[in-house]
């Protein structure tokens, strides 16, 4: 039951259907045919197989890409959980408007057309190409305190990522990468990954933009009180948009509204890292088919991390010890995913090129 959700957003958790598995099958058997050894590509083949049932059997070529950032602030940055003040928030969203991030970057080199997205940033800006406004209210409450989120505020936030991935459908987006900028949004996402995964805090909380060890501990201290003030003993596991109203954020609520959307579209999805993936997580405890939609980018260095994907159940394409955010890892595997399928539509067969198959 998900009783906490609008209609909007219950609707578009009702659209999201299997991507099907005979496309799999389809797939997995022109992957065999190509002239190549059986399985030689390796993990490019599945990736491969995901864009075609994605796609129903039909991929569109070349595959439009977008990236979407969504930016809030958070609260808990009053108890001392980040290394970086709040105000660095406002600061790079203001850098990725002037286009000097490292999202700005990758998203020029790749292709990706960038959105940033305003759901909760503690600043107003002025208007810039690729902003967009959709904010709720400046910054998440402090959720060792109280709900982070009321239930009108968390419809906001979701349904202004319901609106994005409605906007990338109309631009004629497939692949999509999903990142953010918040600074104590890592506080929130462990706290989402405790509650989701059962996991320890300890397992699942990392440094985030560089706590000591003791700034690390304290961060632990301040989720072990979030944690008992809003979920305590209780014997049931919470619905997934309970967690994310009472110790989320803003733009976890957004890009969690936004994966459902997309997977509804019937878009791909790349998550960039823990944060993303938190979102992620989130979603698939929604609607669990949402999970046949998500790529993961690369895996974070934050420990949470991997702890998520695990939980979700998909591999990450790339290991290169980031832990940016911004969607720089997500934005980074669009080529990988894209090279997959270029490989699987442009390989010739046994058949078409007059090769001879391995020998019996």
């Amino acid at each position: 039951m998900n009783t906490m959700l609008s209609a909007p957003l219950a609707a578009a958790v009702a659209a999201i259907e299997p991507a099907g598995a005979q496309y799999a099958t389809e797939a997995q058997q022109r992957l065999d045919s190509l002239t190549k050894p059986l399985g030689s590509l390796g993990r490019l083949e599945p990736m491969a197989a995901q864009i075609y049932s994605i796609f129903a059997g039909r991929i569109p070529l070349p595959l439009q890409r977008g990236a979407y950032v969504f930016a809030a602030d958070h609260g808990v940055t009053d108890e001392g959980v980040s290394a970086y003040p709040r105000a660095v928030t406002a600061q790079m969203v203001i850098n990725f408007l002037q286009g000097g991030a490292a999202i700005n970057v990758l998203a020029r080199l790749h292709r990706a057309e960038l959105t940033v997205v305003d759901v909760g940033v503690d600043a107003d800006f002025d208007e810039a190409p690729g902003l967009v406004r959709a904010k709720v209210r400046r910054g998440s409450r402090n959720m060792s305190r109280e709900a982070a989120m009321t239930e009108d505020e968390l419809a906001a936030a979701m349904e202004a990522g319901l609106d994005r991935a409605r906007s990338a459908s109309e631009k004629g987006q497939h692949l999509v990468a999903v990142g953010e900028m918040g600074i104590g949004n890592t506080t929130a996402a462990s706290a989402i990954a405790a509650v989701l995964t059962g996991q320890s805090l300890d397992v699942v909380t990392g440094r985030g933009t560089g706590l000591d060890t003791a700034g690390r501990n304290r961060k632990i201290e301040v989720l072990e009180r979030t944690l008992r003030l809003h979920f305590g003993a209780a014997a049931r596991t919470p619905e997934p948009a309970e967690i994310l109203r009472s110790v989320g954020g803003l733009e976890i609520a957004a890009m969690t509204g936004f994966i459902l959307g997309a997977a509804a579209a019937r878009i791909a999805v790349v998550c960039d890292g823990f944060i993303s993936t938190s979102a992620a997580a989130v979603a698939c405890a929604l609607q669990p088919h949402t999970r046949d939609y998500l790529f993961a980018g690369h895996c974070s260095e934050e420990p949470g991390h991997r702890v998520l994907l695990d939980h979700i159940g998909i591999k990450p394409i790339l290991h290169l010890d980031m832990r940016l955010g911004e969607g720089t890892g997500a934005v980074l595997a669009m080529p990988l995913i894209e090279s997959s399928v270029r490989l699987f539509s442009e390989m010739a067969t046994f058949s078409s090129a007059g090769v001879s198959e391995k020998s019996e």
